[in-house]
């Protein structure tokens, strides 16, 4: 019987020897030590030996259980890691190769023209106010010294949700909501939103598009201060070199108004199509606050002044990247998106 297991033991690893899967390992492990293995004649054998037989034979089968078991299980794990190593060479990432390019977000160059507007007034010491889009007839037009009937309401041809609610026609309505609020005290902000109007869409015109409007009062505020600000603003937005030039115009909440007109980009001032033979361009109006504004908010004119302007964004923005049709803003084209 001794014989047989030393036999065994060398069937057991010639036999290993050949597998190459994990499930032929565990059948090999079967066969050996399975109910139906030779180990288990082995075993209904000791039956016929006798007491010094059976303790010798016990102890060679407990060796040889052992063996199969040890044989067995460093099989099993040089198999399992030829497998793995298999695997690793099979699903190897070469990390030499470049990586994917995402494409990432920024900011729309309207925004960025906000921002920067935004900036340069929180540096004068400007706070931002906004307000909403639907707005009151009362605080669209009347408190900005146009009762109804007044023509120039026709130049703000306005979208109505109603009789006394419209799609705000200007950001004005935000600053007078500020005075009506502000109890008399001093008032600096500047106003950046939506506005609505009946325009037909082209090149140049926008049934919705963008304004920021500001608003000073305090005591003893003169032209000269409004002149001062435009004159930073446009500096800073344009550059040092461009000259700037105040008209007299007209609009109902100010009295004198302004319109500014800085010098064309393109021509240097010489005269081009851009700026119609003229050498200007204008950018935005302006004005000292009317007294009846001033006094349906609650100031004393005698006492209180101030000035208001306001500008659009889409004007701006189309003058300082050389843009030349305003619906390229909305149309979110990324062939044009892509170069701000």
């Amino acid at each position: 019987m001794t014989e047989r297991l030393l036999s065994l033991k060398d069937e057991v690893k010639t036999e290993l020897n050949k597998c190459t899967a994990i499930h032929e390992v565990n059948a090999l492990k079967a066969h050996f030590l399975g109910k139906k293995s030779p180990l288990q004649e082995l075993l209904a054998k000791m039956k016929e030996a006798d007491v010094e037989e059976k303790k010798t034979l016990g102890k060679a089968i407990n060796e040889f259980k052992q063996f199969v078991e040890a044989e067995i299980s460093l099989k099993l794990k040089e198999i399992t890691s030829l497998e793995i190593q298999k695997r690793l060479e099979s699903e190897r990432i070469d990390i030499t190769l470049p990586g994917k390019s995402f494409a990432f977000g920024h900011q729309h160059p309207l925004t960025k023209i906000i921002e920067e507007i935004e900036d340069i007034f929180i540096g004068m010491g400007y706070e931002i106010a906004e307000g909403p889009e639907i707005e009151t007839d009362h605080n669209n037009f009347e408190l900005l010294n146009l009762p109804q009937g007044h023509p120039a309401r026709e130049m703000h041809d306005s979208f109505y949700i109603d009789p006394t609610n419209l799609l705000r026609t200007h950001t004005s309505p935000v600053q007078a909501r500020v005075m009506q609020t502000s109890g008399g005290k001093p008032i600096k902000i500047i106003c950046p939103g939506k506005v609505y109007r009946r325009d037909n869409d082209d090149a140049t015109h926008s049934h919705q598009f963008m304004q920021i409007e500001g608003l000073v009062i305090d005591k003893n505020i003169t032209l000269a201060d409004l002149k001062g600000t435009l004159a930073l603003l446009m500096r800073k937005m344009f550059g040092n070199e461009l000259e700037i030039r105040f008209r007299p115009s007209f609009f109902p909440f100010t009295e004198p108004s302004v319109e500014v007109d800085v010098t064309c980009f393109k021509c240097g001032g010489e005269g081009c199509p851009l700026c119609k033979g003229t050498g200007w361009i204008e950018v935005l109006g302006a004005g000292m606050v009317h007294p009846n504004v001033l006094k349906m908010s609650g100031y004393d004119p005698e006492t209180n002044q101030g000035f208001a302007f306001g500008l659009g964004i889409e004007r701006i923005a189309m003058l300082r990247y050389g843009i030349d049709d305003i619906r390229y803003f909305y149309l979110n084209d990324p062939r044009f998106l892509k170069q701000f």
